[in-house]
């Protein structure tokens, strides 16, 4: 049953909603817009122009309309006469084909086709820094390995404990926090759920996360790099496939084969399971461009070793079973986990294109490869024919723009844009003078 949001703001005390949509750089767009007004809103969409965004769009483009979905609403718990609802963006009453939480939607109904509900739990990593983003926000947080340090992460209690108790309140099921591996570097994690309404949390989750922060008097980012010789910020995806979508579903089909009822391969993924892998691995190249989507992202995928002696992120296109040193882990049976993505992805992009990569490693039967289990950062160099992931953003791109397969499922109006919009993104950073420079040419 659809969700009235006249009645809820009415049930809630809400007085106003955010109507928002995602951009494809993962900006949040947003109009504030009174109760009163939200029936109307409801029906036909609060009005946007699209060029003022990061959509490919132009100034001569009639009116964007972002159709919130009511059943995604939520009470902002840091200010409760708010409600928050993630919108459709339509134009001239069809679909924006490269709207992001758009391009998931048609692979969820894809998938659903073919009898496939996917189901994923995101870790969203996050540093604290100083207002103006130039230092941690904690002095004191200068421990050699961070990770897991009690002081540090009672330090920060206060922002901690609250963006928890809102995940409480709103019942995501949160079931631990902890101080990462980079000083001054944090992660919640919260029960899985259906791709949509993941996406929508993970969205949500960073809105909340940056709001607290500033609250407190610090500044949240989850940029995949924000500092120099630290661990960057993951957003690790864990990855399962059930027989039907929210409460309905019933079977685990990476756990147990639906007409055997066994497990036909390794490490207790079904035979689906490992075509799903698969199709990961077969795209893994051409997937780093959407999971991996900034300049900066780079600089955590190949960085040298940390101050803490590992940087938790792949380099090469490899899996494994429990152990973290790979780009997939299998950490047991009926789920695998993704390493690849980090904290500047699209939330809705992120699982769009697992979707249609796995999509596509279940239509082709797609073997995943040789399974490694050594220890990829001592002896990596020792693994002969797995590829190695992109060394930069402009790589990625490329690599992209020639996975026709990838591109088509993702759907071919996102991938222009997208294409175009990040290709200007590398133009400007390419022609932007650096000190380096200067420091190492002036006196050539």
């Amino acid at each position: 049953m659809t969700t009235d949001l006249a009645a809820f703001a009415a049930e809630n005390g809400v007085k106003y909603f955010m109507i928002s949509f995602t951009d494809l750089f993962g900006g949040q767009r947003a109009k504030l817009v009174p109760a009163q007004a939200i029936a109307d809103m409801q029906e036909e969409g609060a009005g946007f122009a699209g060029f003022a965004t990061y959509l490919d769009l132009t100034p001569a483009h009639p009116d964007m309309l972002a159709v919130p979905d009511p059943a995604s609403v939520i009470q902002l718990p840091w200010q409760p006469d708010v409600a928050w609802v993630a919108a459709d963006p339509v134009m001239e009453g069809a679909p924006v084909d490269q709207a992001p939480r758009n391009v998931l939607k048609r692979l969820i109904a894809q998938a659903a086709e073919e009898g496939m509900h996917v189901k994923t739990g995101i870790e969203a990593e996050y540093f604290l820094l100083t207002p103006d983003g130039s230092a941690l926000s904690d002095e004191y947080d200068t421990a050699a390995k961070p990770c897991y340090d009690q002081q540090a992460v009672m330090r920060r209690y206060d922002v901690v404990r609250e963006i928890c108790d809102y995940m409480l309140d709103l019942g995501w099921g949160p079931y631990q926090n902890d101080h990462e591996d980079a000083n001054g570097q944090f992660e919640m994690n919260w029960e899985f759920d259906d791709a949509l309404r993941t996406a929508d949390k993970h969205s949500f989750f960073k809105f909340m996360t940056k709001s607290v922060a500033e609250k407190h008097g610090f500044r949240a980012t989850f940029m995949p790099k924000p500092v120099e010789g630290l661990t960057g910020n993951g957003c690790h995806a864990h990855i399962s496939v059930w027989d039907a979508p929210g409460d309905k579903a019933r079977t685990n089909v990476f756990a147990t084969d639906t007409t055997t009822g066994s497990q036909t391969a390794e490490l207790g993924l079904s035979e689906q399971g490992s075509y799903f892998l698969g199709g990961i691995m077969k795209h893994a190249s051409a997937l780093a461009a959407i999971t991996n989507p900034t300049v900066n992202s780079y600089k955590r995928i190949n960085a040298p070793r940390t101050m803490s002696g590992a940087t938790w992120a792949p380099n090469t296109v490899t899996w494994t079973g429990n152990n973290r040193t790979h780009m997939v882990r299998v950490p047991g049976p009926g789920r695998f986990e993704l390493r690849l993505p980090d904290g500047a992805v699209n939330p809705y992009l992120l699982q769009a294109v697992i979707i249609a990569a796995g999509l596509s490693g279940v239509r082709s039967k797609a073997d995943p490869g040789k399974r490694y289990d050594i220890d990829m950062y001592a002896d990596g160099h020792k693994v002969r024919g797995a590829p190695k992931l992109p060394l930069n953003m402009l790589d990625a791109l490329r690599f992209y723009d020639k996975d026709k397969e990838l591109k088509a499922m993702m759907g071919e109006e996102f991938s222009a844009a997208y294409l175009k919009m990040r290709h200007q993104e590398w133009t400007s950073f390419v022609t932007h003078f650096t000190q380096w420079e200067k420091d190492n040419t002036l006196d050539v």
